[in-house]
């Protein structure tokens, strides 16, 4: 059975208060701090540091709010948040909302009362809702993905990642263009990404482009429908998925009607999802610097509980990568 700080203090022969001042690296004398060190070291103990940073007026605890734990986005994002807390000492809590922004809400609330330091917020879109809980929690606050005027944010260039694939698909000689989005409540995938790609289509390719917008989910499931009534009354010579996942339903749905990619179809899509490299034809994408993100999220988040400057918004590059999936017209 774990021992407990009283079972430690008990066993050497201590109160309680000096075992709890010599684990936060308080002034005990030699002898009482071998006596410590020897119990602690035959018991195998391991302090809880949750517990002790909840006693605490400052904690080494981060929470980290994401909307779904299976998306490579999210993965990679939290690996590098975790990477960068563990180096500075600090620690991570998960909130997973599952794409419900009442949950999201809630999350912010119970992380306050969980008496975090601050709060790294991976939100599909920012509310009023959000805006208020910010601001009676009182304590630091970052947001991944999207960006406020009022909150730290650190976001890809998503209008970019748009205006670099629009301007990839026109040299490429496609005019018969499909572009599979997602809502707009979104506002960096469903308006920014979109409207990048709007404006390299207006700029490259004129009015010879006739480009059809479309509307989806982010669940590749979901695509696989939307591309199958696309397919079934469109002929497109590529088609663009606002995510890679979107793009892999795209691809599935291809294979499906014995489409042949690139040669019938083209398909490309945002993201750099490791996978995309491993199907064939390898899929044409804008990579996107998850890992980077999280722990230049981290080294943020922690810049902010300690009182030092942070800029307000932070904008990381993209990479457009060209692949099989994309063929010359």
């Amino acid at each position: 059975m774990n021992k407990t700080i009283s079972d430690i203090a008990q066993l050497a022969g201590v109160a309680k208060s000096t075992v709890s001042r010599f684990l936060n690296g308080g002034s005990v004398s030699e002898d009482t701090r071998q006596k410590i060190e020897r119990i602690i070291k035959q018991y195998n103990y391991v302090p809880n540091t949750f517990a002790q940073s909840l006693k605490a007026k400052k904690t080494s605890i981060i929470g980290t709010v994401v909307p779904r734990l299976d998306s490579f986005a999210t993965s990679q994002t939290l690996i590098g948040i975790d990477e960068e807390l563990r180096t500075n000492q600090y620690q991570m809590l998960i909130a997973n909302t599952s794409q419900d922004m009442h949950r999201e809400i809630d999350a912010i609330y119970d992380f306050a009362r969980q008496k975090v330091s601050g709060i790294i917020l991976l939100a599909a879109e920012v509310t009023e809702a959000h805006l208020k809980a910010v601001e009676e929690i009182g304590i630091p606050v970052l947001l991944v993905g999207q960006q406020h005027e009022r909150l730290h944010s650190l976001v890809h260039n998503d209008d970019q990642a748009g205006y670099d694939m629009g301007k990839y698909v026109v040299e490429k000689g496609h005019r018969q263009i499909v572009y599979i989005g997602v809502t707009e409540r979104d506002q960096a995938v469903g308006i920014h990404r979109r409207q990048g790609f709007q404006r390299a289509i207006a700029e490259y390719g004129g009015s010879g482009c006739d480009v059809t917008y479309y509307e989806t989910s982010f669940k590749m499931s979901e695509a696989i429908v939307t591309a199958e009534a696309i397919l079934r009354d469109n002929k497109p010579s590529i088609i663009v998925g606002a995510t890679d996942n979107i793009a892999l339903g795209v691809m599935k749905t291809a294979f499906s009607n014995k489409i042949r990619i690139p040669h019938e179809l083209s398909v490309a899509g945002f993201g750099g999802y490791d996978i995309t490299e491993m199907i064939h034809p390898a899929l044409t994408t804008v990579k996107f610097h998850y890992l980077q993100a999280g722990k230049l999220a981290a080294s943020h988040m922690i810049r902010q509980v300690t009182g030092e400057p942070v800029e307000k918004q932070t904008i990381l590059d993209v990479e457009l990568i060209p692949r099989e999936s994309v063929d010359n017209v």
